[in-house]
C-alpha cells in the first residue's frame, strides 16, 4: 500500500495548514517541547453527576478542578452510545463503524475476530515510536484474545482487566448472583502486562495507585497515560468509608453510585497531586470524559437536562462530561461551545508529540488551536452516530441534530441551541434541513461496513424495559 503523504493525510483528516497553522510542520518533526498527555475515561457516568455540570448531591472537587483550571467542552461527545465502540474510536481516531467495531465484544479469549480488528492502527503506537512512554490502566474491552492485549496494540505498560467490567471488591467479599456467561469476565484475574495478578483491595483505588506509579516512573520523559476507570459502571459496590460521605442520599443505589463516583474523584486527585509533586502541571494535558451517557434504566444516575441515556443516540447517550486542562496553554475556567468528539483526543496527542500520522485518514482533529482560541472555526462541520448497523443514527451540524430511531416512521429534527432536551421535533417546519442532513448521513454511511460481531444480548425483561425507555420523550 502506498503511504499517505503528510500533506494528503492532513487534507483527508481535515487538518490542513490553513485550518491549523503550523500543524503540518508539527507532524514533520518533533516540537522542541512535548507535553505529557493523560486521558481519563469514566465509565457510564451521568452527564449531570459532576460538579462542573451542576451536580449538587455528589461532590467531585478534583474533577471540577480540571474545569476550573482548563476548558469545559459544553458540547463534548463520544462516537457511540455504549462502551466498547467508543473506546475503539478513541484509540484509532476513526469512526469505529469504518472497521466494523459497532458492538460490544463477547468475552471469547479463543476468538481472534471478536475485538478491534488487527488491520487498524492504535495511535498510541505512533506516540511510542515518537519517544513517548505509553501506559494503559484499567478497563480495556477491545477484545479478549491474546492478539487484542494492550501490549500487542501499542501500550508498553498495562495494568487492569481486559473485559467489559469487573467486581470492585474481591469476589468472596461481595459476590454477584449466580454466574451468567457475561459475568465470567467480571471475575477474571487482573493483568500486569502479560502476567496475572490477584485482585486485592477496592478496584478504583487499585487503578488510581497504578496511574500514580506510572507518572512517578516516567516523570523525566514525555508520557501518554490512558486511565480507564470502570467506575461508575455496575455492579454498584463501595466500601463504607465512601458510603459514609453521603448520609444525605436516601436512595441506597444512588448513595452507592455517589460513593463510587467519589472514590474515582479521589483517585483523580492523587494523579493530579503527583503532577504537582513533580512540577509537571504546566507540562501535562489532562482530558476527562465519560465513555457514554449514564444508564438511566439501570442506575439512579442523572443526564439532566439531556434526553435519554446509554444506548441511545439522543443527547443523554452520547453527550458527556468533557474537559481539557493544560495550565498556561489553555485558558482557565473557559467554556468551549463548538461540538467536539472523543475521536479528536489521539489526533491531538499526535500533533502535540510531533508523531508520524498513520496511513489511514483520521476523523478526529487537533483540538488545541480551537480550545486555545487560536482557531475560531468549528473543529467539525458535522458529527455522526450509527448503531445497529444503521437501524438508528444521528447527525449534528451546527445547532441542528437529526435523529432517526429504529422503527420510528420519520427522523426527528432538533435545535440543540434552543432545545438541549430534544423535546420539540422541527422536522415538519424545516424540511430543507432534514433533507440536507439526511443526505449527509447517507454519504457518510456509504463509507462504513457492517458490524463484525454482535453484542451479548440482555434478557427479554431488560430488552422490554430498554425499548419502553427509548420510546419516552
Amino acid at each position: 500500500m502506498k503511504r499517505t503523504s503528510r500533506r494528503d493525510f492532513l487534507k483527508l483528516a481535515g487538518l490542513g495548514a490553513l485550518a491549523f497553522p503550523g500543524l503540518e510542520s508539527a507532524f514533520a518533526k518533533a516540537p522542541a517541547h512535548r507535553p505529557n498527555i493523560i486521558v481519563i475515561l469514566a465509565d457510564d457516568l451521568g452527564y449531570a453527576d459532576v460538579g462542573f455540570n451542576g451536580c449538587k448531591d455528589i461532590a467531585t472537587p478534583n474533577i471540577d478542578s480540571l474545569a476550573k483550571n482548563g476548558v469545559r467542552c459544553a458540547n463534548g461527545y463520544v462516537s457511540h452510545p455504549f462502551c466498547s465502540p467508543t473506546r475503539a474510536g478513541l484509540m484509532t481516531g476513526r469512526y469505529q463503524q469504518r472497521f466494523g467495531h459497532e458492538n460490544n465484544p463477547t468475552w471469547l479469549p479463543e476468538d481472534s475476530k471478536v475485538g478491534l480488528p488487527l488491520t487498524e492502527t492504535f495511535l498510541v503506537k505512533q506516540l511510542r515510536a515518537a519517544g513517548y512512554a505509553t501506559g494503559a490502566v484499567g478497563k480495556w474491552h477491545l477484545g479478549a484474545a491474546p492478539c487484542f492485549h494492550p501490549n500487542e496494540r501499542g501500550f508498553a505498560e498495562y495494568f487492569g482487566f481486559r473485559g467489559g467490567g469487573h467486581l470492585y471488591l474481591p469476589d468472596e467479599k461481595n459476590p454477584l448472583p449466580t454466574a451468567k456467561t457475561w459475568q465470567v469476565e467480571y471475575r477474571i484475574p487482573l493483568n500486569r502486562n502479560q502476567e496475572s495478578v490477584a485482585h486485592e483491595g477496592y478496584m478504583t483505588e487499585i487503578l488510581s495507585r497504578e496511574a500514580v506509579a506510572f507518572v512517578n516512573r516516567h516523570k523525566a520523559e514525555p508520557f501518554f497515560l490512558y486511565l480507564a476507570y470502570n467506575a461508575v459502571h455496575t455492579p454498584l459496590q463501595a466500601p463504607e468509608k465512601y458510603l459514609a460521605r453521603f448520609p444525605h442520599i436516601a436512595d441506597e443505589k444512588r448513595r452507592t453510585y455517589a460513593a463510587m463516583n467519589s472514590a474515582m474523584d479521589d483517585g483523580i486527585g492523587l494523579v493530579l497531586a503527583a503532577l504537582r509533586e513533580h512540577k509537571l502541571e504546566n507540562d501535562t494535558l489532562v482530558v476527562f470524559l465519560s465513555d457514554n451517557g449514564g444508564p438511566i434504566t439501570v442506575v439512579p444516575c442523572s443526564n439532566a437536562p439531556l434526553r435519554g441515556g446509554k444506548g441511545q443516540v439522543f443527547e443523554g447517550g452520547i453527550h458527556v462530561p468533557f474537559v481539557a486542562c493544560w495550565p498556561g496553554k489553555l485558558p482557565a475556567g473557559a467554556v468551549y461551545n463548538e461540538p467536539v468528539i472523543a475521536l479528536d483526543l489521539l489526533p491531538t496527542a499526535l500533533a502535540l508529540a510531533g508523531a508520524q500520522p498513520p496511513e489511514k485518514p483520521l476523523d478526529g482533529v487537533n483540538l488545541i488551536p480551537h480550545l486555545a482560541g487560536e482557531n475560531k472555526a468549528a473543529p467539525h462541520e458535522r458529527l455522526f452516530w450509527r448503531t445497529g448497523g444503521g437501524a438508528t443514527w444521528a447527525v449534528r451540524e451546527g445547532r441542528y441534530k437529526l435523529a432517526s430511531i429504529a422503527k420510528a416512521e420519520k427522523a426527528q429534527l432538533f435545535d440543540l441551541e434552543a432545545d438541549i432536551g430534544e423535546t420539540r421535533d422541527l422536522a415538519a417546519e424545516k424540511p430543507e434541513v432534514v433533507k440536507r442532513l439526511t443526505a449527509a448521513f447517507e454519504a457518510w454511511n456509504a463509507q462504513l461496513v457492517a458490524p463484525l460481531f454482535e453484542s451479548p444480548r440482555p434478557g427479554p425483561k431488560k430488552q422490554q424495559q430498554q425499548r419502553k425507555k427509548a420510546a419516552a420523550p
